[in-house]
């Protein structure tokens, strides 16, 4: 590659002042990067007008046509060509800065847009006349009167035709026309109390491609029916409620049970005081609540709402909003962590039921066996992998991996009183996972509950619960240390070396012991035994970037949770181990009592459940 010289001018630069034209699109560079863009900046303009219905009609992704319909208080024909200057909102005085409750205040949205489209408004005030003005090519017409309903008509037609080196790094129609819906449905789930309708008039097509009523009822109801709505149809019921508060802040919303994660992001929804926002800190938060129930390629399913005083967060960070800063990062990060996990301790040993869902639709599509597949072969195994009150070998129970050498005989199992337990009283709802039936192929356990059946992964479930019984012994006992022969001095700068001193105690307690060495060093005295022998300053390395990035570090505590759920793996019965049935029930009862047992380390459910009801269905019986 050939740099070019850097070439020294030899005349003198004059400064000069931009024409408003050149400012106008300067500002829609920052403001309006796509049509999505466009969208978002005229719907929250809708919302800050008290609309109770916007309706958005969208021709070729937005290009040619974005027109946005509402209900609002709309403006007065004195307004309207403030509205389309630079800095004017009716939204904003000087001493408000920091204190922002509305979607705008900068004054930037309309005449961002008017410099870059051909721009049609047409708005009727509460008490006034119907008023229209129009913007092309940085001209502004004058306002003229027209007939109108209270509220306001927005029109962008040729967006970027003003600068078409834009036009050419948009995606295809359908791709803009995706990523509008997602904007759309992001602002509605905030706002179950107003009808929201998006169109595609491309064309001859007039197809809806997202509507939603608004809802009726108290908050929580209409929360719940609009995220069923825009979500998912299961999510809300493979959820956990959120509510908790933590000093300023109040948190609520659903998270999602591990076994209902996804593959992506896309269903991370979270507000702001009903602001859409992608905030790293929250981001950042969610993922360490869930980061021992997921696999790194598994991302949580979230509806989350932080309420503030609006004093308590700038929003004023970035042109698109989405990007915030907190005056109390710390308290934020620390409530969304807490608040999932308890919330997901509180669930128990629930799993998702859309696995148990696609189970029961697989086995529908192939119920219909032609008559000879039902025929028994006699040469072959008439059990089918069937074990049920098996009698195990002694050569079986002297396995290394034995209930109790791996784990299992330690942990506080209800074994005891399950043997006096009665047929009747396991199939109570004081057993939520019932009675053990059986084994299938050494790996499943089969339960019968009340009005289900349970199958469970013997080896996920058992991992589970001893990876939380090691997790539990950490916690009483501390981290056990153990003292370098000879410290390692790693060299970093000084205000690295403040930043690491600040968390000194915390690093203690995950078994690391730091000093400052020097203005410009710190020295490791002693490590965490459970690491064993580890490159110490890579991991040094890498807190100081989370702590740089996010203001506090867990990069330790990952470390050590991950070997804690490797020995689980390691000391949990094995696939292909008989059991009986005492040690089956035994199993089912430890599984009930304890915290997040619905998952495996990774993510995967350790047992799924199929209602008797759904059963009988698949044999025709209801």
């Amino acid at each position: 590659m050939i740099v070019e010289k850097h070439k020294i001018r030899h005349d003198q630069p004059v400064i000069k002042q931009l024409d408003e034209t050149a400012i106008n699109r300067i500002a829609a560079g920052e403001v309006v990067e796509r049509p999505s863009s466009a969208v978002k900046e005229l719907i929250e303009n809708s919302i800050d007008a008290g609309a109770k219905s916007v309706s958005i009609d969208i021709a070729d992704g937005g290009k040619t046509l974005i027109r946005v319909i509402d209900d609002g208080c709309g403006m007065t024909p004195t307004d309207l060509p403030l509205a389309v200057s630079r800095h004017a909102t009716s939204k904003l005085s000087s001493d408000d800065l920091f204190d922002i409750s509305t979607f705008g205040f900068r004054g930037e949205a309309l005449p961002s847009l008017g410099a870059v489209s051909r721009l049609n408004i047409k708005t009727k005030g509460i008490e006034t006349e119907g008023a229209e003005l129009t913007i092309e090519a940085g001209l502004t017409s004058k306002v003229k009167p027209t007939a109108l309903n209270r509220g306001s008509v927005i029109e962008l037609r040729d967006l970027f035709y003003a600068t078409p080196a834009r036009l050419k790094f948009l995606r295809t129609d359908r791709t803009e026309l995706q990523e509008i819906n997602k904007i759309v449905k992001s602002v509605a789930i905030a706002y179950p109390y107003i009808s929201f309708k998006l169109r595609d008039i491309s064309d001859t097509r007039d197809r809806i491609i997202f509507s939603a009523i608004a809802e009726s009822g108290n908050l929580d109801d209409a929360l719940r029916k609009r995220i069923s709505k825009v979500v998912d149809s299961s999510f809300v019921e493979n959820s956990c409620a959120i509510i908790a508060e933590r000093e300023h802040f109040r948190l609520s919303g659903f998270a999602a049970l591990p076994t209902f994660s996804r593959g992506s992001t896309n269903l991370q929804h979270i507000y702001i005081n009903q602001r859409p926002v992608k905030d790293k800190i929250l981001i950042g938060a969610i993922k360490a609540a869930y980061s021992d129930f997921l696999a790194k390629d598994r991302y949580p399913a979230v509806v989350l709402f932080l309420e503030c005083a609006p004093h308590l967060v700038d929003v004023n960070v970035h042109p698109s909003k989405l990007e915030v800063r907190f005056r109390e990062p710390g308290t934020v990060r620390g409530l969304v962590i807490s608040a999932i996990r308890h919330a997901l301790a509180e669930a128990g040993h629930r799993a998702s039921s859309t696995i148990a869902d696609s189970a029961l639709g697989a086995m529908s599509m192939n119920s219909a066996v032609p008559n000879s597949m039902y025929q028994m072969n006699n040469k072959k195994n008439r059990s089918g992998g069937f074990s049920s009150d098996v009698v195990i070998k002694k050569s079986e129970t002297d396995q290394t991996d034995s209930f109790g050498t791996l784990g299992f005989g330690e942990l506080e199992t209800p074994s005891s009183s399950i043997a006096n337990e009665s047929k009747d009283e396991r199939l109570s709802p004081k057993f939520p996972l019932g009675a053990a039936r059986g084994q299938v192929h050494e790996n499943y356990i089969i339960a019968q509950t009340e009005d289900s059946v349970v199958i469970v992964d013997q080896h996920a479930a058992h991992e589970r619960l001893v990876y939380e019984k090691l997790k539990k012994e950490m916690e009483n006992n501390g981290v056990k240390r153990q003292v370098l022969l000879i410290p390692e001095v790693i060299e970093m700068s000084n205000p690295d070396v403040e930043r690491l001193i600040v968390e000194k105690d915390q690093l203690l307690n995950s078994g690391l012991a730091i000093e400052a060495f020097g203005e410009n060093a710190i020295i490791v005295h002693e490590t965490p035994v459970l690491l064993g022998d580890f490159d110490v300053k890579s991991i040094i390395l890498d807190i100081l970037d989370e702590l740089s990035n996010d203001g506090e570090s867990k990069k330790l505590e990952e470390e050590l949770t991950s070997i804690l759920s490797r020995k689980a793996c390691h000391g949990s019965i094995r696939s292909g181990r008989r059991l009986n049935q005492e040690e089956m029930n035994a199993l089912l009862r430890e599984m009930e009592i304890t915290p997040y047992s619905g998952q495996c380390n990774h993510g995967r459910p350790t047992y799924i459940e199929l209602k008797l009801s759904d059963i009988e269905r698949l044999f025709g019986r209801t």
